[in-house]
């Protein structure tokens, strides 16, 4: 167990939730369950809001909870308390045993094979900081970081407000099988949004930075400036004609297009055939020069994790290699229906990475000559099936290598499947702001619909 997991801020200590998890599995077994998980986490934390120079909220939040799930042959039932109490454990445990009984059997289901679990001692990722931040100062951070946003531009005159929060957790998971870890985590962050422009001229926009340990992120008053800037940019929007050019998604909006990804050589779609990928391993999904890393091993990593949600060893691996895929992302139960071993993906994805190609972000404005930098996308028009695209967007029109003015109120079309066969250029301009990490990308045509 990861020794600065105890922390006084902390209502329990790892010991403690070790014991629930072991109790709760006791408690299984003595209902006739043939196997069992079961997890205890517990977080705290708080946000403060400023607007306008004011103090417009402060929030705080602590959570805890225990979810168990029993086995009683290919019967499974789950149930969850946020009451740690002994007796709220063994009603859990009860209740779990009770959906078990009367669910059908499905003979995928079970506990992740045990010669897979990772073994302790765990690598230390260095994910735990906490960041001893009074309420008092957290207000001055965010008054810090609004001011700096509003003197960016006269023509900036209202605000949608400052944030810093701080968040703590850990946790403990355990099965029958013998599995038993932890560890703790934190994360911390600073946004602004400000308003500029008066009547149908208003435009906003904002910035945000988050990181494990403060001392990553960056200061308020770089993310105020960054909102500023960026809101201002904005003003005087434009539509454009209806034309079939090279797109360039920003890199705060280009992890999605990973996550559409994801979601598409994730085991749920696979088995489900409800994927524009479907049965695409080993085939070319991306244009050649695609190289995509998954490392759950990074410090600090906003998704570093030693193993998976069923205690599966995590591994660094190479999931796409000259725009081939090379592996789906799969839990026990999907790899089990697909026939496949689980990749320690249950869960999701851990620090998936795109390698940067084609230089600087001016280098991509060059390489795409004219065409649309997307800085916004809105709406929800992503058929997860087909790979059908259509987004509505707002951003900037490039020529020559050069941005011109600001575009709004266009939508953004293509496929899914065709875009990423179609990426010419990934920036070096990366943004780490969660699982997906990658920089601006540029997509060689797509549609984009305006007058």
């Amino acid at each position: 167990m990861d020794s600065v997991m105890n922390n006084k801020s902390f209502s329990n200590t790892p010991q403690h939730l070790s014991e629930l998890v072991e109790e709760a599995l006791k408690q299984a077994k003595a209902n006739g369950a043939t196997a069992a998980e079961a997890d205890v986490s517990e977080g705290f934390g708080y946000s403060v809001t400023v607007r306008l120079k004011e103090v417009e909220t402060i929030e705080y939040n602590r959570d805890k909870d225990l979810s168990v799930t029993v086995y009683f042959g290919q019967k499974k039932g789950h149930a969850s308390t946020s009451d740690l109490s002994l007796s709220a454990l063994k009603d859990t445990v009860d209740k779990a045993t009770t959906i078990a009984k009367y669910t059908a059997a499905d003979e995928f289901a079970g506990l992740a094979d045990a010669n897979l679990f990772a073994k302790a001692p765990f690598p230390d990722l260095n994910l735990y900081h906490p960041w001893n931040l009074p309420v008092e100062e957290a207000v001055t951070l965010a008054k810090r970081c609004e001011e700096e946003a509003l003197k960016v531009d006269k023509e900036i005159h209202n605000s949608e407000g400052a944030t810093v929060y701080t968040q703590e957790s850990q946790f403990v998971y355990g099965n029958s099988a013998g599995f038993l870890g932890g560890f703790s985590g934190s994360s911390h962050g600073i946004s602004c949004s400000v308003i500029a422009g008066v009547d149908s001229n208003m435009q906003r926009d904002y910035w945000y930075t988050t990181a494990r340990d403060a001392k990553d992120m960056d200061n308020p008053e770089k993310v105020g400036h960054e909102a500023g800037i960026r809101t201002v940019r904005r003003l005087h929007a434009r539509r454009v004609k209806t034309c079939k050019v090279p797109v360039l998604f920003d890199a705060t909006l280009a992890s999605g297009l990973l996550g559409h990804f994801v979601g598409a050589v994730s085991g749920g779609a696979q088995y489900r055939k409800s994927s524009f990928l479907l049965n695409s391993l080993d085939k070319a999904v991306f244009a050649p020069q695609i190289q995509i890393i998954e490392d759950p091993f990074i410090l600090k990593g906003l998704a570093s994790t030693p193993f998976d949600d069923e205690g599966v060893q995590t591994t660094r691996r190479q999931v796409v290699k000259d725009g081939v895929l090379q592996g789906y992302f799969l839990s026990s139960y999907s790899a089990r229906k697909l026939g496949l071993q689980t990749t320690g993906n249950s869960g999701g994805s851990h620090n998936l990475i795109i390698q940067p190609f084609g230089g600087s972000f001016e280098d991509l404005l060059k390489q795409m000559g004219t065409g649309l930098w997307v800085t916004e996308l809105l709406g929800h028009g992503v058929n997860s099936v087909t790979g059908d695209y259509s987004r509505g967007a707002a951003g900037f029109w490039v020529e020559n290598g050069q941005i011109q003015f600001p575009v709004q109120e266009v939508t953004i079309a293509g496929n899914l499947k065709d875009m990423f066969k179609h990426i010419i250029g990934v920036g070096n301009d990366v943004l780490i702001r969660g699982s997906k990490i990658t920089g601006s990308i540029l997509i060689e045509n797509m549609t984009v619909a305006g007058e």
